[in-house]
């Protein structure tokens, strides 16, 4: 059965991301750098501040849950700075990430057991906070703890995924009445959990929609996408010598549309019909269709004058 934390959170963190580090420790000054880091990125000189700073290390070489939202934060701060370094905008292309970026990243995304990129975890599971705990997680009522520019067209792009982030809750709550369902044999059950499932999912849709509302779509692809793209053939100095490539941070990393093609075996499926997703998506799509149209020819039937 699905862990309530997932059926209450989502893939959000339980509790909610840590916002900031304690005032006295050493990892503080990472909160200050985050802050400054829109301000910095708008200067040609950018990357030689960021060569001369001393990031403190992750004190720690084994993951512990108490610490885990403070790690998570680590690595969120880190990795804005070392996204920020490679892919600064209006500045020419780099390929090698300095070894006072690279150590920490890789250590911190190691004890995350993560690629040592900013991904979508860092960039908006882990990247908000709200401003009353005692309010849901929705828009309104959240805001980014980090981000690479000033406009808000940036933190609403982020605010939104994480909106939909929480509306998956929803999901997987369902999928768990659903598998109840399907263990009792209770057939109401499990289409009382589908309904439930795409009444979420588009939940999930009208929010994806509010996108245009606060974030003009010119401005995202000149101003904060570039920062969020690949590593090409970067060199993590200090670590390996080699030329590394990680894909950036992107939507298509939640792991909600995989849960659901799990759910609905839509791989299996796909194995048993050696259909491809789209042949199989037309294919399911003219099921639909052809059984809704009986469904009409019932009512119509029904409702006819005798």
């Amino acid at each position: 059965m699905v862990d309530r934390i997932f059926t209450e959170r989502g893939f959000l963190p339980e509790p909610d991301p840590a916002r900031f580090f304690p005032p006295e420790s050493a990892l503080a000054v990472l909160d200050e750098i985050g802050r400054d880091l829109p301000s910095l990125l708008e200067d040609s000189s950018c990357r030689s501040y960021l060569q001369e700073l001393r990031i403190p290390e992750w004190p720690e070489d084994q993951p512990r849950q108490e610490t885990l939202p403070e790690l998570r934060l680590y690595y969120l701060r880190v990795g804005f700075l070392a996204s920020g370094y490679i892919n600064q905008v209006s500045q020419p292309k780099v390929d090698v990430l300095p070894r006072n970026l690279a150590v920490p990243l890789c250590k911190a995304c190691a004890l995350l057991r993560r690629p040592p990129i900013l991904s979508y975890d860092g960039y908006a599971l882990y990247n908000w906070k709200r401003f009353d705990r005692n309010r849901p997680i929705t828009l309104g009522n959240i805001d980014t703890l980090q981000n690479f520019v000033h406009l808000y067209d940036e933190h609403w792009f982020i605010l939104i995924h994480v909106e939909i982030e929480a509306l998956a809750a929803s999901i997987l709550a369902a999928i768990d009445r659903a598998a109840r369902g399907v263990g009792e044999r209770d057939s109401e059950a499990v289409n009382s959990a589908l309904r439930d499932i795409a009444s979420a999912v588009w939940k999930q849709i009208a929010a994806l929609r509010r996108i245009p509302e606060k974030m003009d779509p010119a401005l995202y692809y000149r101003t904060f996408r570039p920062y969020i793209r690949f590593f090409e053939n970067v060199v993590y100095e200090g670590v390996v010598h080699a030329p590394l490539n990680f894909r950036g941070e992107t939507g298509a990393q939640s792991s909600i549309m995989p849960t659901l093609v799990a759910f609905m075996k839509m791989e299996q499926m796909r194995m048993r019909t050696h259909l491809n997703h789209f042949a199989m998506k037309a294919k399911l799509y003219q099921s639909a269709l052809k059984s809704a149209f009986q469904q009409l020819q019932i009512l119509k039937a029904n409702c006819s004058p005798a």
